[in-house]
């Protein structure tokens, strides 16, 4: 089934691409620096309005009366400060059920219509959550610092609600915030004790990230006023951020949306987690910091472009281009071999649509499982989830949760017993899993799936390439492995997934329990999206599908190798060694 000719001429321009992505790599541009020192933020005052706004409105879950009344003192002090001030109310999903949210924007207009936009949400889901209102605190002194002040560019200050889980607040801020914005500065936990890297945050929810001129500027003026490193971010955070593209906080939204932001907070994107204890000291130098990359962004020159997806290494940045690149050739010969094999099987008579359908009917059950989870959650009967992931205990594991993931995963039981094979009977699948047409069938669903995912996201594409280039190997005829060394490569391909999972498990802070609780809840509340989850279901099926090839096909290399017969047992004569001429001839 596998011409290794086509297979090694395929591997070729997958050399050149590396070649063509190494002299792509480039020096990354520098931050922008302040011309002027920050120092009429008022720490004592900001740090006494944050303990006046934790006593006043100390219950502020999202929607709730004292999330409400917050909002109306927020437009109060950016009236008084001489901002234009708009209050918007919509409905959306949070971790505390559909509510209706307000969002309070004020702008105070500039000589160029560019705009810097700073951020904050003023809801909490514990009380009185003073390290959470820290971000609204900075937020007001920064409207009494520029109270009169002409600045080159328009400043806009946003208050949203439905930061503690879903991000509702800053994805409907995203879509008034208009074409001309150079930065979103996004206040986090500013006052918080607890402090977790990196201090400037660039994750997304989409496939790219903040770009470099922006998270440098933040960084730069979070270094120069605390004295901290903020930390970038290493190899293989990148790589899990932009191929699965997840993030707690709020710039994840606006950067989905095309928004140049960064999120700044002691505790991370995770935050303070409930914590109270928060330090004075702190709060004045991220505060001031926060004041330094306004006035930073505030130049007469563009200072960002849109999100990027690169990888920032070595000092380095590898553009999102040549990563493209490289991975295209990488599909490349996998590609051609499959074509080229379900060619070869098809000339020999093996069917190959009745073992895709094969293939695909692996998937039914993860697909079923998914649909049966989202029934849940229409019907009530699961809590209803935010569009984004949800920090960890923001939707507890509690006996209902419990009482859902079990349900969830007896469908998927019940879809592999009971609906995969009605399946197969309906499409009159029948034959041995070990035979040539199941194995172009999976290396032909294994290609589309790939090549899809690849045109949305390269990144995502790249934790399927180990499976794609093993599994052909393993599943070709030709190519003698013991099943259980086979087993162990399908093991070592799934791996970059693995610990995929594995990183998201640590930096959110959940246990297996939780993990499986929140992919769930990414399913229901429409973040992965209907096509999304069909290409997991999709990868998942292909992978029970070659562990099914590789048990059928058993110990390739002795109990598929077909004896030679040359002749009758007794008989010894010329040819019986196919040494005569005629042969030697042919």
């Amino acid at each position: 089934m596998l011409d290794p000719r086509i297979y090694r001429a395929g591997l070729i321009p997958a050399l050149l691409a590396l070649i063509i992505a190494a002299f792509s790599v480039q020096t990354p541009p520098r931050g922008l620096r302040a011309a002027l020192a920050p120092d009429s933020f008022a720490p004592k005052r900001a740090f006494a309005s944050l303990n006046e706004l934790a006593r006043s409105f100390p219950d502020r879950r999202p929607g709730s009366r004292g999330d409400v009344a917050l909002s109306q003192r927020v437009r109060e002090v950016l009236e008084n400060t001489g901002f234009d001030v708009a209050t918007r109310t919509f409905e959306a999903r949070t971790v505390t059920g559909r509510r209706e949210l307000a969002t309070v924007q004020g702008i105070r207009a500039g000589r160029s219509s560019r705009r810097i936009v700073v951020l904050a949400h003023r809801d909490a889901l514990r009380s009185p959550a003073r390290a959470d209102l820290s971000g609204t605190a900075a937020l007001l002194e920064l409207a009494r610092v520029f109270r009169g002040r002409q600045l080159r560019k328009t400043l806009v200050l946003v208050s949203t609600s439905g930061g503690t889980g879903g991000n509702a607040g800053a994805a409907e801020a995203a879509g008034h915030l208009g074409p001309n914005v150079d930065a979103v500065i996004v206040l986090g936990d500013l006052a918080g004790r607890s402090l977790r890297r990196p201090l400037v945050v660039p994750w997304s929810n989409a496939a790219d990230a903040a770009p470099f001129v922006v998270r440098r500027t933040v960084a730069d003026a979070v270094a120069l006023e605390t004295g901290l490193l903020p930390g970038d971010p290493g190899l293989v955070p990148q790589l899990a951020r932009l191929a699965v593209p997840l993030t707690l906080s709020e710039q994840g939204e606006l950067l989905a949306r095309g928004h140049p932001a960064v999120l700044i907070s002691a505790g991370g994107e995770r935050g303070a987690e409930g914590s109270d204890r928060i330090d004075r000291d702190r709060f004045g130098t991220l505060g001031r910091a926060a004041l330094r990359s306004v006035t930073a962004f505030d130049q007469p020159i563009r200072a960002s472009r849109a999100p990027q997806a690169e990888i920032f290494a070595a000092r380095k940045v590898l553009p999102g281009w040549a990563v493209r690149l490289v991975v295209a050739a990488l599909i490349l010969p996998v590609a051609l071999a499959a074509i080229d094999g379900v060619a070869r099987v098809r000339r020999r008579k093996h069917p190959v649509a009745m073992w895709v359908a094969w293939v695909l009917s692996a998937a039914a059950p993860f697909a079923f499982a998914a649909a049966f989870a989202w029934v849940l959650s229409l019907t009530g009967l699961a809590p209803t989830a935010p569009p984004t992931v949800a920090p960890g205990g923001a939707l507890p594991l509690d006996g209902a949760a419990v009482a859902v993931v079990g349900a969830v995963l007896l469908a998927g039981v019940l879809g592999w017993f009971a609906l995969r094979p009605l399946l197969l009977a309906i499409f009159g699948v029948r034959g041995d899993p070990g035979s040539p047409g199941a194995a172009a069938a999976l290396l032909l669903v294994l290609v589309v799936l790939v090549i899809a995912v690849w045109a949305v996201n390269p990144f995502a594409a790249a934790l399927l390439l180990p499976a794609l280039h093993a599994w052909l190997l393993l599943t070709t005829p030709e190519i003698h492995v013991r099943r259980r060394a086979a087993f162990a490569v399908v093991f070592l391909t799934v791996v970059p997934v693995l610990l995929l999972i594995g990183y998201y498990a640590v930096a959110f802070s959940l246990a297996p329990g939780e993990l499986v609780w929140t992919t769930i809840l990414l399913v229901v509340g429409g973040h992965l999206g209907v096509l999304g989850t069909l290409a997991w279901c999709v990868a998942l099926g292909g992978l029970a599908a070659v562990l099914m090839i590789i048990r059928a096909q058993g110990l390739r290399g002795l109990d598929r190798v077909e004896p030679v017969t040359r002749g009758p047992a007794s008989y010894a004569g010329p040819g019986s060694l196919g040494g005569t001429e005629s042969a030697l001839r042919r």
